[in-house]
């Protein structure tokens, strides 16, 4: 099945994109992909691994989750589809399997 390029999503570090997320299918609000990892992400992979085992002693350690997912914030952003920078976005990588939610306009630091 050759994949509509509506259905991906990049991740990019700077200017860099590092990752495509391939859509395959979705648990409202999330959507699920496939990474196809480029160039510069195994640099970022320790990251996400952090981020997982934080996730699930998020209810212990909120404030350890919180710093983890800040430094992805400020190391990664997220392409819409259309090329257009994602405002606000959550997402988790395990392996090669994606999973994320975003808004589309950012969240007030209030």
């Amino acid at each position: 099945m050759v994949e509509d390029e509506r259905d991906v999503w990049q991740l990019c570090q700077g200017d860099q994109v590092v990752a495509d997320l391939v859509v395959t299918g979705s648990d409202f609000p999330w959507l699920e992909a496939r990474l196809e990892p480029r160039a510069g992400f195994e640099a970022l992979r320790p990251l996400f691994e952090e981020d997982l085992k934080l996730v699930e002693l998020i209810d212990d350690e909120p404030e350890a989750w919180e710093a983890v997912y800040d430094r992805i914030r400020t190391t990664c952003s997220l392409r819409y589809p259309d090329g257009r920078t994602v405002p606000e976005f959550l997402l988790h990588i395990d392996g090669v399997d994606a999973w994320w939610r975003w808004h589309d306009k950012p969240f007030d630091d209030e």
